[in-house]
């Protein structure tokens, strides 16, 4: 890879990547090109090809890509301090937000304006997450067999109930053996590679791995010794240390799946607050997976013992922003030095092909998911041999969240507004149509 043009001062790294961090609205797409603008064409720090070449190396990993790539970029600038200091200035600021929206929802969610506030902020999600959905088909299903895949996955998660790990795992091994064998299948091949690779750095990625794992299971140490397996906090950082080595795709991809767990396996949240938690990562900078923020506040709040429900929150928060996060660095500080290798390896591409189709059969899922409990207040489910049937009640039917899914879907679609404003003028709907 060529070496920047320009080499910034760690000042300059600084003072960039904390405007990048408060600017970065829009989700992993309007980040990416946000910083794209700021370190490529304005400032000429990063080459096109070089930014590109991380780019589909961000995508290789598990977590936000976007966070990834910022925290790339840094390394490539000024090494692990320059990597640490961008990655984390592209999450303090919407992480410092969310805590706060979080600590109100807490204490008014209760509070009918503001249940009337976020039936509105749900169908908005609703339709941000069905934007979503058709986006990213159209980028990844090019080929029939990914199509196949994103239907395989819909239907072991809609209807065979399988966990989100095992489809995703299960993805990416076929990916990997199709690739072997039909590699057009999944539309990747072999570059030609004219880069003189060099000596592998097992070194460097070894002692990257050593220490970041130390880092990632330093607060869970912490907490099996104080508070031990039984706690909250102890649920929440294992739950969460699991999830991070499975986000594939972003928040949309896993969110139906923290959902379940969260609401069934927990008890945590209720239904619904899942799509008030995504609309709140929605409106803020950062990472949309810093939804992972607001559950795990909600899930130490609301079981407290021995601290108060506020002290609680604030480190249910917290370790579930450290587990969320930390993995991220070790994946970038680990494996960076290796991009042009896995930039050339046509079975690493094949699994992150067939992972990628797949979960567009998880947002699917999600989409599917959300309508049911966006639109019905009651969801029943019925067995019909291995298949898992939703039941909504129909006498639930909510009308008010029907009608502002459908406004938030003509604003998104056909006026193509903005996610924010799709939020505020839903949320200001959902105000109106409550008061009637």
């Amino acid at each position: 890879m060529s070496r920047p043009s320009v080499v910034p001062t760690f000042s300059q790294l600084l003072s960039t990547f904390w405007r990048i961090g408060l600017l970065s609205f829009g989700g992993p797409a309007g980040q990416i090109a946000l910083m794209h603008r700021e370190l490529v064409e304005e400032r000429g720090w990063v080459s096109e090809d070089d930014y590109l070449h991380a780019l589909n190396f961000c995508h290789l990993l598990p977590g936000p890509e976007a966070q990834q790539l910022a925290t790339w970029v840094g390394w490539r600038l000024q090494g692990w301090r320059g990597g640490l200091a961008a990655g984390l200035l592209f999450v303090i600021p919407g992480a410092v937000i969310i805590l706060a929206l979080s600590m109100l929802y807490a204490v008014a969610a209760n509070l009918d304006w503001f249940e009337a506030l976020f039936l509105g902020v749900k169908a908005a999600v609703l339709a941000i997450v069905l934007q979503a959905l058709i986006r990213i088909a159209g980028r990844a299903l090019n080929t029939r067999f990914k199509q196949s895949l994103a239907i395989a996955a819909f239907a072991a998660l809609f209807l065979f109930d399988l966990p989100f790990p095992l489809v995703i795992l299960g993805a990416g091994i076929l990916g990997l053996a199709i690739a072997r064998i039909s590699p057009q299948w999944l539309g990747v091949s072999a570059p030609p590679s004219t880069i003189a690779l060099g000596p592998r750095p097992w070194r460097a990625s070894v002692q990257s791995i050593s220490i970041w794992a130390l880092i990632w299971a330093a607060p869970m140490v912490f907490v099996l010794a104080t508070l031990g397996p039984d706690h909250v906090l102890w649920d929440i950082g294992t739950f969460f240390s699991q999830l991070a080595v499975v986000t594939f795709g972003g928040a949309y991809a896993v969110l139906a799946y923290m959902a379940q767990e969260a609401v069934q396996g927990f008890g945590w949240l209720q239904p619904g607050e899942m799509a008030d938690g995504l609309g709140l990562a929605e409106t803020t900078p950062g990472p949309l997976i810093m939804v992972t923020q607001f559950v795990g506040y909600l899930a130490a709040y609301r079981a407290p013992e021995p601290f108060t429900p506020f002290v609680a929150g604030l480190l249910g928060a917290g370790l579930t922003t450290w587990v969320t996060f930390a993995p991220c660095f070790l994946w970038i500080f680990a494996f960076a030095p290796w991009i042009d290798r896995l930039g050339n390896a046509v079975r690493i591409k094949g699994g992150l092909a067939a992972i990628t189709a797949a979960v567009v059969g998880v947002i699917a899922n999600l989409a599917a998911w959300f309508a049911l409990h966006v639109i019905f207040s009651a969801v029943g489910e019925a067995r019909l041999g291995p298949v898992r049937l939703y039941v909504p009640d129909w006498a639930t039917l909510d009308w008010r969240a029907a009608l502002l899914t459908v406004l938030a879907c003509a604003l998104v679609f056909l006026a193509k507004w903005s996610v924010v404003r799709v939020l505020v003028i839903s949320a200001v709907g959902g105000l109106i149509l409550s008061a009637l």
